[in-house]
């Protein structure tokens, strides 16, 4: 990193006792990153990160998706009461003693509780002396390694800025994982804490949070070969996984996100488009579904272009050869049929369990409104009472019913035509003989008969009202129905899953021990990890060149090239501004390692200076989740000078250009 230009020593990368750069990270929510960038507690995440927060505090009267949102007095900046950020304490390794509590004769099973067991115990001595620490133990390389993160947490945590959509999701799906890209995507919260700077539950007595290190922003810009890395928190990666691992995904876990989500958008957008309320409760919720789906498209097209699963057969056949060539790797003999076998004795299962969870779960909403009524703790502490209902209470703001119907009805069909008739719920049953298989006239029945599809039901429960049965309930009645269907799925390759969770385990720790002189770095898990690159554009094939940063006038010539496309379209105030500074950087390319939940991860240059947020991965390099490619994975990042300039030009920010920028 040095010879590449890091001009950090390691201490001030990372150090479990002294401020360093890691203490500038957090983890945003905890499916995001974002990074302080003020002695008052300021944090830069993505607009796409923020969006459920400015969603939630947007109405018709109030449209800051439409419009954008800035506060120009601490007074004004909105509370967010689920939402929190993550600091990292320190981190260390802790596999001895988890496996310690291994032993050789015991099932998958056993070894899990026994692994359970001492991680809760490690995590739970952490904020013994603490009680503001959490701590987490996590797997690496498949269950070989262990490492305990101690973490605190802040609650508190308000937005401040947030641009309008035009800007900040400018190119929404047309754009999404492509290169050129010209979006905004920022916004800006800040971290408040109570006394002594301790995290606290939201109150207005509470004051800013003052970090240990506070971020420096660049605007001295950037070159092509330059030094660059991020911090952040990655979600997965599938990069030990097996061929027979990555045959499964290919054809199960995204072929069914591709086929219900497919639905599932085509119906949101449809009455998003035909009323502005149902715009703005499904924005964030369409934002997200289709970020994923758009994304199981390209790894799906990744795997079958680049030929990812031909690539692990042929590292799996050197690994066979290395097995047969010691004696002391029997114990390795059986791992591929092994692994094999039981990948193809679930396969028709995992299947149909694919697109259950797709349709069931991810989808409408009815059925996981039921579930967590039925399951709704009366009895817990009166916090915990209260915060669970406001947050039940929030999803009915952002529910329609006839678009939740049209959604079930439709995936009803879809789910069927997936799946065989093993794999239907019970109350398929109910439409096929008491609605002779019109799945309309079935949920329209249903929706007209459940007292949950208002917050009827939950104002009852909140009540102690006894003679409210929600077992009686036709939505609960659908969501026992899911329930038992899972559980017997789940139940019928019980063995298999064991088996191909050992399979999996022991092929990663074999790939490391043959290779034992490369190095590896485990999977992503959402545990802080630095990538470090430089600023680099690419060829996407022969004949194309992408420079590396991109310009205002971009924005221009999409938005004239797409007239009439709501992805693009612009108000002419901005429109006016782009036009007449053109050259004005807006977004840049880096060879940087993401994935998802990076979103927002600070990009950093050799001195620690931010350059900007990373947001977004490009389309030819959407298999690098399984095999990392470096010479097409590319980080799209957000300029930070581009959001200065915003920022300048959006809602007099003065006092918030002056926090960021003290100097």
């Amino acid at each position: 990193m040095k010879e590449m230009g890091l001009r950090l020593s390691a201490s001030q990368l990372y150090h479990p006792k002294r401020p360093s750069l890691k203490d500038a990270v957090v983890s945003f929510g905890g499916f995001c990153t974002g990074v302080v960038v003020s002695e008052e507690g300021l944090v830069l995440t993505n607009h796409h990160c923020g969006l459920s927060s400015v969603q939630q505090h947007t109405s018709v009267e109030h449209n800051y998706l439409e419009e954008g949102f800035v506060a120009t007095t601490r007074a004004e900046e909105l509370p967010n009461p689920e939402l929190y950020v993550r600091l990292l304490v320190q981190t260390r390794e802790v596999t001895g003693r988890v496996l310690g509590a291994v032993r050789p004769w015991m099932s998958e099973q056993e070894r899990s509780v026994a692994v359970d067991s001492v991680s809760r115990l490690i995590a739970q001595e952490a904020s013994r002396e603490d009680s503001t620490l959490v701590g987490i133990v996590d797997a690496f390389y498949g269950g070989n390694e262990f490492w305990l993160s101690v973490y605190r947490d802040y609650n508190d945590v308000r937005l401040v800025f947030a641009p309008p959509s035009s800007v900040g999701k400018f190119g929404w799906d047309t754009d999404n994982w492509m290169w050129p890209r010209h979006t905004g995507d920022f916004c800006l919260f800040r971290i408040y804490a109570g006394k002594e700077n301790r995290p606290a539950d939201y109150s207005p007595e509470n004051v800013p949070y003052r970090p240990r290190y506070v971020v420096p922003l660049s605007t001295d810009g950037y070159r092509q070969g330059d030094f660059c890395m991020t911090l952040g928190y990655p979600g997965s990666t599938e990069r030990f996984l097996s061929s027979f691992g990555m045959e499964e995904m290919r054809h199960h876990t995204l072929q069914a996100r591709i086929d219900v989500r497919s639905v599932k958008l085509q119906i949101l957008k449809e009455a998003m488009e035909k009323s502005e309320r149902v715009r703005i409760q499904y924005a964030s919720k369409y934002s997200e579904s289709s970020n994923y789906w758009k994304n199981s498209i390209g790894m799906s097209r990744a795997i079958d272009k680049q030929q990812l699963i031909g690539k692990k057969q042929r590292l799996e056949a050197e690994l066979r050869q290395w097995i047969r060539t010691a004696a002391e790797r029997d114990s390795l003999l059986h791992l591929f049929t092994d692994l094999e076998l039981a990948y193809k004795q679930r396969r028709a299962v995992h299947r149909a369990l694919s697109y259950f969870m797709e349709t069931f779960f991810y989808a409408a909403e009815l059925p996981q409104l039921a579930l967590q009524q039925l399951n709704f703790d009366s009895d817990a502490d009166p916090a915990s009472v209260q915060t669970n209902l406001q947050r039940i209470r929030r999803q009915y703001a952002d529910f329609d019913v006839e678009v939740d119907k049209r959604l079930f009805t439709a995936l009803l069909g879809e789910y069927r035509s997936q799946v065989g008739t093993d794999y239907l719920p019970d109350f398929y049953r109910t439409i096929d003989t008491l609605y002779a298989g019109d799945v309309r006239r079935y949920t329209d029945s249903l929706y007209a008969r459940t007292r949950l599809s208002t917050p009827y039901g939950l104002d009852r429960i909140a009540a102690r009202d006894s003679s409210f049965q929600i077992i009686d309930d036709a939505a609960v009645n659908v969501c026992l129905d899911l329930l038992a269907l899972f559980f017997d799925l789940n139940g019928r390759i019980y063995a298999q899953n064991e088996a191909v969770e050992r399979g999996e385990r022991l092929f990663n720790a074999a790939v490391r021990r043959m290779y034992y002189q490369r190095n590896f770095y485990p999977d992503a898990n959402m545990t802080m990890r630095l990538s470090l690159g430089s600023v680099q554009g690419y060829t996407p094939f022969d004949g194309a060149v992408y420079r590396y940063f991109t310009t205002a006038k971009g924005i221009v010539e999409k938005a004239k090239a797409h007239a009439g496309d709501a992805d693009f379209q612009l108000q002419p105030h901005w429109m006016k501004l782009f036009t007449s500074h053109p050259n004005q950087p807006v977004c840049f390319l880096t060879n940087n390692d993401i994935t998802g939940g990076n979103s927002g991860s600070p990009i950093f240059d050799g001195r620690g200076r931010l350059l900007g947020l990373a947001f977004d991965g490009n389309w030819e390099a959407m298999g690098s989740d399984l095999l990392y490619n470096a010479g097409l994975q590319r980080c799209i990042g957000v300029d930070v000078r581009y959001i200065l300039f915003i920022m300048k030009h959006y809602g007099g920010t003065s006092d918030l250009l002056g926090e960021l920028m003290p100097n």
